[in-house]
């Protein structure tokens, strides 16, 4: 079943085969798996420990900003997937909701396109337990930069690291 009308970029070819690997940073040092993608969609798997928690009343809460990080981590996900290969993006704008604690174990997100422009995407995401229950929900406003653009390149940004 597709959870997805839009459109793929360029982009989602090259990220059909992906692997996180050591060079791929934060996916590759907490675990984060990719379990489904699909043009404007990705569902990603995790399982926090102790290690992304701090104690509280007898047991253990994964960091909100654990949580935080893989909803907007499978926000742009989702997003990139709709991206050609001379466009990034830059995250404007994200809001999560916390309803319930989420503990150590695996938990699925799921990320997806909600509306896009040619510069700018609407994302929301959704974390639920081992159970389907949900716990937290996020909302995200992407820009997309074309780094070939004279009028992007202008910009302090993905596109000119350096002037940082």
């Amino acid at each position: 079943m597709s959870h997805s009308q839009f459109t793929p970029g360029e982009r989602f070819a090259t990220m059909i085969d992906w692997a996180p690997s050591e060079a791929d940073g934060i996916w590759w040092h907490l675990g984060w798996k990719r379990v489904l993608l699909e043009p404007g969609f990705v569902k990603l798997e995790w399982e926090p420990s102790s290690n992304h928690s701090f104690p509280a009343g007898g047991g253990w809460i994964v960091h909100g900003g654990m949580v935080t990080a893989l909803l907007d981590t499978a926000m742009g996900s989702a997003t990139w997937t709709l991206l050609n290969d001379h466009e990034v993006f830059l995250t404007a704008d994200l809001r999560t909701e916390f309803y319930r604690p989420t503990v150590p174990g695996r938990v699925t997100a799921e990320g997806r396109v909600i509306h896009k422009t040619r510069r700018v995407t609407f994302a929301s995401a959704e974390l639920f337990d081992a159970k389907g229950k949900l716990l937290a929900s996020c909302r995200g406003t992407n820009l997309t930069i074309d780094v070939t653009s004279p009028e992007d390149q202008s910009k302090k940004g993905p596109t000119s690291p350096s002037r940082g």
